[in-house]
């Protein structure tokens, strides 16, 4: 005869065999994205098949073409304040998909994570069949909602198809300033998946739809798995010499003192640093 305490025991077991089956056929379910994923593109741009600057060719409305103009002159000066970088704040989506950092995928049966110590950044894509919710806090990263598709029918599935929503800013596609629309109401769409042929390339179509474009952008970045991998640790105002004050950025010297970023730039206003004594 069974005690109390056999019978909880062989009850857990059972329970134990019977579930852990299961769970593993639902992990194989996924493809396998573990391990550490660099960009294959050397270039940091937004779109990777082209060069920087206007040889981008973003499709911009006449109004935000003309801020990226002047970021761009503004860049070529020595300025450097239209990445928000500068200021160590986080790339956001889409941006944070250039992988400046290398990335790791973590799957899980109700959310997909996307994480680089770039910026200490993270991203949530719920795939628990959940539906946007009524009010969104706005976050760099935004609110994703993502729904894995078999699309070979071979009970394995193939694509993650995400759409994200709900932004704050400042954010830009790239370090030279490419705008996205102050009003943050983008809305990037991606589908990421392994290629075929070679399970250690992983694409990503991210569609950036943006009021400051004239139509969808849709530019894919890959990205490849490294085997021997490195987890580097980035801590942007460790080594961040920048100082901005007031409209301009000057540059901290190694020895602690203010100096200018470009030639001529006047020095800060000091007005309150020069009270006279009482």
């Amino acid at each position: 005869m069974l005690h109390g305490s056999s019978f909880g025991a062989v009850a857990f077991a059972t329970a134990l065999l019977t579930t852990l089956p299961a769970q593993a056929r639902d992990e194989q379910k996924y493809p396998d994205l573990n391990g550490q994923w660099v960009r294959a593109h050397a270039r940091s741009q937004w779109d990777p098949s082209k060069a920087r600057g206007l040889q981008q060719e973003a499709p911009l409305t006449p109004e935000y073409q003309a801020i990226f103009e002047a970021n761009l002159a503004a860049l070529r000066s020595g300025r450097l304040g239209a990445d928000p970088q500068i200021d160590c704040l986080p790339s956001g989506t889409p941006r944070m998909m250039i992988a400046y950092e290398p990335l790791e995928f973590i799957v899980t049966r109700g959310t997909t994570y996307i994480r680089t110590d770039h910026m200490n950044e993270l991203r949530r894509i719920y795939t628990d069949g959940r539906d946007w919710p009524a009010k969104i806090r706005p976050s760099f990263e935004g609110y994703s909602i993502g729904k894995w598709i078999d699309e070979d029918g071979d009970g394995r599935y193939d694509v993650l198809e995400v759409e994200t929503r709900g932004f704050r800013g400042p954010r830009t596609l790239d370090a030279d300033g490419l705008p996205l629309h102050k009003d943050n109401q983008t809305v990037v769409k991606e589908r990421i998946y392994l290629k075929k042929d070679n399970r250690d390339l992983l694409h990503d179509e991210i569609t950036t739809i943006d009021n400051a474009f004239t139509r969808p952008w849709t530019v894919k970045r890959d990205y490849r798995r490294e085997p021997n991998p490195v987890w580097p640790e980035y801590l942007c105002t460790e080594a961040n010499n920048h100082v901005r004050i007031g409209k301009e950025m000057y540059f901290r010297s190694s020895d602690g003192h203010l100096m200018p970023s470009i030639k001529n730039q006047p020095p800060p206003d000091l007005r309150h640093f020069n009270q006279p004594a009482k």
